[in-house]
């Protein structure tokens, strides 16, 4: 059994106002999720890191490996009418989200579709919920607010107007994201600046870990 239901993603509404987006409850297939979720890396910080700088099982691994497949570039390249062919994929990880995530942000430029995978089991908090929106300085004009349940896609053509962010929160909040970006260079670049990232985070959650009782050290602004 396929791990990702590519019927339903086929099937829903592509929405064109105020961009294009799509959001596929259970893409992720249920009967999959509980495996995933076992072999799901563990992040201790907050922040994205490059798929390959975490620690995932099996399960975890081929879901990324079909993520990357190309049955998932045609469909993607199908509904959102866009060459995908010879477009490196990028595959970044999260496992907590603090206070200074979630900010209003469209991505860059160099993204040409931006994929979310969402792995909480469930999700009781207001913050957290990823907004689309349709200006980029109110969290309140809201298109459509989604729990980031388990299974949940939320895919986006990237454009100068596909304002995205969520209220604040901190804790456990896991998502895979996937991008097709314009050329190879973007993706060795944009991988490096995480891995960057990922290391610094990692020193940093050691020398707490070593010195408990500093207060939070800041590493530079993400937005989420």
């Amino acid at each position: 059994m396929p791990t990702l239901d590519l019927a339903a993603f086929r099937s829903v509404p592509l929405n064109r106002e105020p961009f294009e987006y799509l959001i596929v409850p259970g893409f992720v297939r249920p009967e999959a999720l509980a495996a995933i979720q076992a072999d799901y890396p563990r992040i201790d910080s907050r922040g994205s890191f490059p798929v390959r700088e975490v620690k995932g099982g099996p399960a975890f691994r081929a879901l990324v490996r079909a993520l990357r497949g190309p049955k998932v570039r045609d469909a993607f390249a199908e509904r959102f009418r866009l060459d995908l062919k010879g477009r490196p994929t990028m595959v970044t990880v999260r496992g907590r989200c603090g206070p200074r995530d979630g900010n209003i942000h469209t991505d860059s430029a160099s993204k040409l579709i931006t994929a979310l995978i969402y792995m909480n089991p469930r999700w009781e908090e207001a913050g957290g919920q990823l907004r689309l929106l349709r200006s980029a300085d109110d969290l309140e004009d809201v298109v459509v607010e989604v729990p980031p349940l388990e299974g949940t896609l939320v895919a986006f053509r990237r454009s100068n107007n596909s304002f995205h962010g969520h209220k604040p929160f901190t804790g456990s909040r896991r998502v895979i994201q996937l991008n097709w970006v314009v050329n190879w260079r973007t993706a060795v670049h944009e991988l490096l600046r995480h891995q960057v990232s990922a290391w610094v985070k990692r020193l940093v959650a050691a020398a707490r870990r070593l010195r408990p009782w500093q207060g939070p050290v800041e590493t530079g602004a993400e937005r989420g």
